[in-house]
């Protein structure tokens, strides 16, 4: 009867057992934290909300964009001459973050804002409106309710790293795994990163390992300790070849060459890359104000240019080409303008201008990457469509985007061509991407990675086994010892029952 009675007792206590660790180890509810980015480009300012687990704050693949808000007007850099204006241009945006994100949470939220070419430029053409123009910023930024981490112009250096680490993230090329995993990654080769091709309005940007990096041009180089494994990154950026900016050069070479001819006496100027029938007009005086172009200034006798559209894909090309000098190199391998480019390795992703021009032209519908000759001919057939029919067929697509597409799907094409030497053979390495998963790809993300150190140096101690894990081995050895129990109790004190029936 003792020992019924203990035996009862011990059950008891293991159930209560598991009771315990069941409750004790379940997870806690979501506690969920938030993060704002402001990517102020040249051509406008979008506003990025970030949310992650907090307890998951240093592993990798668990941070991702709830909001996205395109801020009216043009990028901040366009108040150069009203810079009281540029920070109240972020409220409408600011307003949307709040409504996202808990009121509870707004004072630990962290804002930053970085500005990148359209600003770099700014700064070189007038460092005291640049400053004007970040101060007005940081105003509005310090008035909202988060906690303002900083608005400051950022280096085509980080621009290019920060994509590069934005979009490993996102496809998970950083996550360290051990064990099994490991050697399924390695026959998969999951483990190797991908390049970054990026594409705004004033510059571009290539980042990407090279295992045949060398030490030709180290200020082309980076490295860092992520999940410990280090990287040896090669980036550049290209200030003024951004695609707006591209456009302005061409236009400037393209008048610098044709003040000579008949043409110019009536201050009309053809232009291969703009559709038959499409006009525009350009102030001259603001023309050569840009720091891209005022190598190129000429006096001309008009103040006024006139375009007139051919829509000729092959002039256009050519007329681009000139863009590039590839004459001059002192390394062993160039992209353009003496600037050293190791071999191209690996996938790339192409994303912000690279992936909407592309996108527009229909060109990453399709699940594998278009040979280079199908994505050539879709983007002269375009090129040579008349204007009016563009107009009709594109209604609902702004007049200005709209007449430069020809333009850009040409530059984008010698860019990657003549620029950073991808071919009919490597074409398929590029992907466009838009999102990966529900985050925008672009710089944003990695740099509030890199700022609230969500990517440390070493891989994060992991525990042994998960919860779920953890809860069936506690049953599972609790009804072992459960047995245990009852089956010595049944072998040391047979019941009468059983007695009766030996006997």
């Amino acid at each position: 009867m003792i020992l019924l009675i203990l035996g009862f007792l011990s059950t008891l206590a293991i159930i209560a057992l598991i009771a315990v660790a069941v409750t004790q180890n379940q997870p806690l509810p979501k506690n969920i934290k938030y993060g704002i980015v402001l990517d102020a480009g040249s051509s406008h300012t979008n506003l990025y909300v970030y949310e992650w687990p907090a307890e998951k704050e240093n592993d990798t693949g668990v941070v991702k964009q709830v909001e996205v808000c395109k801020v009216e007007g043009p990028g901040i850099s366009g108040y150069s001459h009203a810079a009281e204006k540029a920070g109240p241009s972020l409220a409408q945006c600011l307003q949307q973050a709040k409504e996202v994100i808990p009121s509870a949470q707004h004072k630990e939220t962290p804002v930053y804002l970085g500005a990148t070419a359209g600003m770099r430029l700014l700064r070189l053409q007038n460092e005291s409106a640049a400053d004007k123009v970040l101060s007005s910023v940081g105003n509005t930024l310090r008035s909202a309710p988060f906690n303002f981490q900083g608005a400051r112009i950022i280096t085509g250096q980080e621009e290019g790293a920060y994509g590069w680490i934005t979009i490993n993230y996102l496809l998970g090329n950083f996550k360290q795994v051990s064990g099994w995993k490991k050697l399924l990654n390695s026959l998969k080769s999951l483990s190797e990163t991908s390049g970054a091709l990026d594409l705004g309005g004033a510059s571009t940007q290539i980042t990407f390992v090279s295992k045949d990096l060398s030490s030709e041009s180290p200020e082309n180089q980076l490295y860092f300790r992520l999940y410990g494994k280090e990287y040896q990154v090669y980036t550049h950026s290209f200030l003024c070849y951004g695609k707006d900016q591209a456009l302005q050069q061409k236009l400037a070479r393209d008048l610098q060459a044709s003040t000579s001819t008949p043409t110019m006496e009536n201050s009309s100027l053809p232009d291969p890359c703009f559709h038959k029938g499409y006009e525009r007009t350009i102030n001259i005086s603001d023309f050569f104000k840009n720091p891209c172009t005022a190598d190129k200034k000429t006096q001309l006798p008009f103040s006024q240019l006139y375009i007139k559209g051919e829509g000729d894909y092959q002039k256009c090309r050519e007329n681009i080409q000139k863009l590039f000098n590839k004459s001059n190199c002192r390394y062993s391998s160039c992209s353009f303008n003496g600037i050293y480019l190791p071999p191209l390795q690996g996938d790339f992703g192409a994303f912000s201008a690279f992936y909407f021009v592309m996108n527009f032209l229909n060109l990453t519908s399709e699940p594998n990457p278009l040979a280079l000759n199908k994505v050539t001919s879709t983007i002269e057939s375009f090129c040579a469509r008349p204007w009016q029919e563009v107009k009709t067929a594109y209604h609902h697509v702004k007049e200005k985007y709209l007449s430069e597409y020809c333009f850009s799907g040409a530059y984008i094409l010698s860019l990657l061509e003549n620029g950073y030497q991808f071919t009919e053979n490597n074409w398929q390495m590029i992907h466009f991407l838009g999102k990966i998963g529900s985050s925008d790809a672009g710089w944003t993300l990695g740099y509030m990675l890199n700022l609230t150190n969500m990517i440390p140096a070493e891989e994060p101690a992991e525990p042994p086994l998960s919860h779920g894990s953890y809860v069936g081995l506690m049953v599972l050895c609790s009804l072992v010892l459960v047995s245990v129990l009852l089956f010595a109790w049944l072998l040391f004190h047979k019941p009468k029952c059983l007695q009766k029936g030996i006997v």
